[in-house]
């Protein structure tokens, strides 16, 4: 089968001369019968095809005659297939691995035996027989294969047949066959490189020596990965990219923040814990960082820095929060950097300049391979909606997981080896070659410079320690750390080389190390010992507390009418889809008298009076476009063209963004993306909307680790939405449950809001609060219960032009259609979300006299409106008994959170329970006919129109 089109290039232009004419004729024998030529012979046309010059119009010109032995032209073939294999497979052979000498396979394709070759038989062949632009110096056969084993066996070597675009294969084969993959450093770089490196290393040894045994996740093994990033600053700087975003687990994250970040080195002693009675405090004049109220590890933590080059426009380099989930963290710093590259200051899609940012992720070998989220997130990097212009990959290869070896650990050779899915190209480098290294880091920035794509860099190393510092890595690796005590670092191995060639001065490289461990104990032995007595832990900042009640979202009725009439406006020429058009065209109306606006309407009116107040939109999902349930239509198609267009792009006076995607099949990948957008462009309302809300499972760590707590933890802030499709139809249980009770076990703190609103104009005032407090300290995350298809187009769920324009969010609303006696009211009914409509329904279809029945729907449950609620109660003199409703069982859903607030709200001689599914371990049936059994006993009991059965009751 023929090679691709370059390789089959390449090889055919290493013929020349008589060769030529031999090939010539046996292809035209090998047309004949393949088996009647040579068998090497045979084998070339099998994987190359026909010569490639016979194709050409003069090839007759090109045709050699003279004759020439089958054995000279045996021998030429064989030379330049083990050629393409040094090319190919030299990784498999390359100096990559410091200590350990683990190879996997050992390849036979590079040994001159496997194609019956000797050295004599490599000198008799012209050096440009083999390599058409082989350098002057090079003269035969066998010279070329050292030059090539040079330039592909090394410290540095490289992967990219895998890419599959000619252009920039090419590029990096000129590159490599140049000779120039591998920089040339003055003494100068050398020593500064030299410096880097003994500045790690002290940091590392000095906290070793100085507070023992506590775990810090030492860089030790892998300190070439700090001038590496030094490279990227640097060359970002150069270019006048403002932002470096990057994102690293906790190995070499100390030294990262001390010697990149710039974090001060006693404020990162502080944190080491000095004793039980007693702090260390960092000297006065030190820089604060502050974090959240409840603090993290010092090894999650981030920082942030600009580097001052002089010029205007500054790099700042963000180093992300993150947790001890490794990996989850990579698209949240790809939200980071698109928000950054996006400019939102127009109407339609942002504009975006991917030099405005570059991501930068660095990556555990055991973590790259074992994690998913890394290929959602690598999967991320060639889509419209969240592409950055190709992202820096850096592998921190220690060459473990904490204890398991690699080959318990992944199915690949390579720790690296998914990225070569994504088409991504690969540079294999021994850390304990900084110069390498460092170029390495070249090759990558070049690369993304002038393709946009991402580039992987596979760092090989070692861990001097175990997987953190109180650990004993000879338990389960003897023989690799008997090899690793015994091995000098990567500053002791540079210096010598240094030393050697003269760069630096016999005992030079001693005074260097003394100076750096003065520097860093003068530091330490200024610091101070506080007592600490008996700390308290700090609170949440007040403004949490309150502040949800001021904004105004009511929008005046001449404009809501003016915008809905231009959400109907199309391009001149636009060819709309006639179904969904007469569906659309049904919204003209709906704010006039007498008629209501659905949900559908209720929410274009809310993201479009978001824009006119110059706030933009960033909206995405996996069927966001048109919307799970088909009610949203927000981007159009055009029949004829398939053009897109968005009716949001056309909101008059609207000089902001509407940025709507249909995401890929992700939630994780897409979910810590979106975050990350909300973090770095707070003032943005960024929306993320689950297929099913149960779907949002998948993406659990984004909610736990970042989206929940990450304010309190880091002090970093988010006001994103999450619109979670919940509610029971009998669907089964993948699409009943957004889980509603995994979000309320997390609240606290006022950390987010959480709802279930049964209105659109609800929906319409909870989306502008939302709006409204963007970049402001009250913002926290939504999480939204939204409806289904048996909701989304219920007229109950409508409302009309008033409830848009006046008023505001209601977290505790009355129940409609219900006319109240507060005097003769015995039982008070409280529910949230879907159930409550359906009640409604059987209330309204009844002939039974409900005077005794006040229900009020909870539309926000988290904060928890008690002052609203007890104001309620005091309005209902005999009520004797408190009831909760809900359709989800009894062990899930909102029940077991807002148990205890009703419980608090008690009076003498009343009664709470609950009515709802019994307890369950799976959260719905998937039986209609079941179902809506089930679904009837709830709401008859709700109503007690028959017994049904036990309520559930918990007095």
């Amino acid at each position: 089968m023929a090679e691709n089109g370059e390789s089959v290039e390449r090889f055919w232009g290493q013929f020349h001369g008589p060769n030529m004419g031999y090939l010539e004729q046996q292809y035209e024998l090998y047309k004949e019968d393949p088996e009647a030529i040579e068998s090497s012979i045979k084998e070339i046309f099998d994987t190359y095809g026909a010569p490639a010059w016979l194709q050409s119009s003069n090839s007759a010109d090109q045709t050699v005659t003279q004759s020439i032995s089958e054995y000279d032209v045996k021998k030429l073939t064989s030379a330049m297939k083990l050629v393409e294999a040094i090319r190919r497979y030299g990784h498999t052979e390359a100096d990559i691995y410091p200590v350990g000498g683990y190879k996997g396979d050992i390849t036979e394709l590079l040994n001159l035996e496997t194609y019956d070759l000797s050295e004599q038989d490599l000198e008799n062949i012209p050096a440009s027989w083999l390599w058409e632009n082989s350098p002057g110096d090079v003269e035969n056969g066998l010279e070329v294969v050292n030059r090539l084993k040079k330039y592909y066996t090394g410290t540095i070597t490289f992967e990219y047949d895998h890419v599959n675009n000619h252009e920039e294969r090419k590029w990096l084969f000129d590159l490599i066959e140049d000779g120039k993959a591998r920089l040339e450093l003055s003494p100068d770089q050398r020593k500064a490189v030299l410096q880097r490196l003994v500045d790690v290393e002290g940091f590392e040894v000095f906290l070793q020596k100085t507070f023992v045994g506590q775990k810090r996740f030492s860089i030790e093994g892998l300190e070439s990965m700090i001038p590496m990033i030094d490279g990227i600053v640097n060359n970002a700087a150069k270019d006048k990219i403002e932002h470096v975003m990057m994102g690293m687990a906790h190995r070499g994250r100390l030294s990262v923040l001390a010697n990149v970040l710039g974090k001060p080195y006693d404020k990162i002693f502080s944190e080491f814990n000095y004793s039980k009675e007693r702090e260390l405090m960092p000297s006065e004049g030190s820089i604060g960082i502050n974090y959240g109220w409840t603090g993290d590890v010092k090894y999650h933590f981030g920082a942030k820095k600009e580097v001052n080059t002089g010029e205007e426009i500054k790099t700042r380099i963000t180093l992300a929060h993150n947790p001890s989930h490794l990996e989850f963290v990579n698209p949240v710093v790809e939200g980071f950097a698109r928000a950054a590259q996006d400019n939102r200051s127009d109407k339609g899609y942002p504009k975006r300049d991917t030099n405005k940012a570059i991501p930068v992720l660095i990556h555990g070998d055991a973590a790259f391979i074992g994690e998913g989220v890394v290929a959602e997130t690598l999967n991320l990097s060639g889509l419209p909606g969240y592409n950055t212009g190709g992202t820096l990959h850096i592998i921190a290869n220690n060459l473990l997981g904490y204890t398991t070896d690699r080959e318990d650990g992944r199915s690949t050779r390579y720790a690296s080896d998914l990225a070569k899915g994504f088409e991504i190209p690969v540079i294999r480098v021994n850390a304990d070659d900084p110069v390498s290294c460092i170029s390495a880091i070249k090759i990558a920035y070049e690369y993304r410079k002038k393709f946009n794509k991402d580039f992987l860099i596979d760092l090989v190393g070692y861990r001097r320690y175990g997987h953190n510092e109180m650990d004993e890595p000879r338990t389960t690796q003897p023989k690799l750390y008997h090899e690793i005590d015994n091995h000098p670092s990567v500053a002791n191995l540079f210096a010598e080389a240094l030393e050697s060639k003269g760069v630096i001065k016999a005992g030079e490289f001693d005074k260097i190390k003394e100076a750096f461990d003065t520097k860093l104990s003068d530091i330490y032995n200024n610091m101070i010992a506080n007592e600490i007595g008996q700390p308290e832990a700090k609170l949440m900042p007040k403004v949490l507390l309150n502040g949800l009640d001021k904004f105004k979202t009511a929008v005046d009725l001449d404009t809501l009418k003016a915008l809905n009439k231009e959400l109907l406006n199309r391009p001149e020429g636009f060819n709309g889809f006639k179904k969904t058009e007469k569906i659309l065209k049904r919204r003209a109306d709906a704010l006039e008298e007498g008629n209501k606006a659905d949900w559908g309407t209720g929410e274009a009116l809310a993201y479009a009076s978001i824009l006119r107040d110059g706030i933009p939109i960033r909206l995405t999902g996996q069927d966001s476009e048109r919307g799970t349930f088909a009610h949203r239509h927000i981007v159009l198609h055009d029949t004829e063209t398939n053009e897109k267009y968005s009716p949001m792009h056309g909101i008059s006076g609207a000089n902001v963004t509407f940025d709507i995607r249909n995401s890929p099949l992700s939630e994780t990948g897409v979910l810590g993306f979106e975050y990350g957008y909300s973090v770095q462009s707070p003032n943005t309302l960024v929306i993320w909307e689950a297929q099913f809300g149960d779907f949002a499972n998948a993406g659990q760590v984004i909610f736990d680790q970042f989206i929940s707590s990450s304010r309190a933890k880091w002090g970093e802030k988010s006001n994103m939405v999450m619109l979670l499709p919940h509610g029971y139809e009998g669907q089964g249980p993948e699409h009943s449950s957004a889980r509603l009770e995994r979000f309320l076990l997390m609240a606290a703190e006022n950390n987010w809001i959480i709802a279930n609103v049964t209105s659109s104009a609800q929906l319409f005032h909870l989306l502008r609060r939302q709006a409204a407090m963007r970049g402001r300290e009250e913002a926290r995350p939504l999480i939204l219960m939204t409806p289904k298809s048996s909701l989304i187009r219920h007229q109950r769920m409508a409302s009309s032009a008033e409830e848009f324009s006046e008023g505001k969010f209601q977290p505790l609303r009355n129940q409609p259609n219900l006319e109240v006696s507060t005097e003769n009211v015995t039982r008070l009914l409280i529910g949230s979300g879907k159930v409550m409509v359906d009640i409604e329904e059987v209330i309204d279809n009844s002939e039974q006299n409900f005077e005794w029945l006040r229900a009020l729907r909870l539309e926000q449950i988290y904060p928890f409106p008690a002052k609203s609620l007890k104001e309620e109660l005091e309005q209902l003199p005999n009520l004797k008994e408190i009831v909760w409703v809900q359709e989800e069982p009894k062990n899930m859903g909102a029940w077991n959170f807002v148990d205890d607030y009703l419980r608090d709200l008690l009076q003498e001689g009343q009664n709470l329970r609950v009515i709802s599914r019994p307890n369950r371990s799976a959260p719905a049936g998937g039986i209609p006919s079941v179902h809506k059994t089930a679904q009837n006993k709830i709401i008859n009991q709700a109503l007690n129109i028959s017994e049904g059965g036990n309520s559930s009751a918990r007095n």
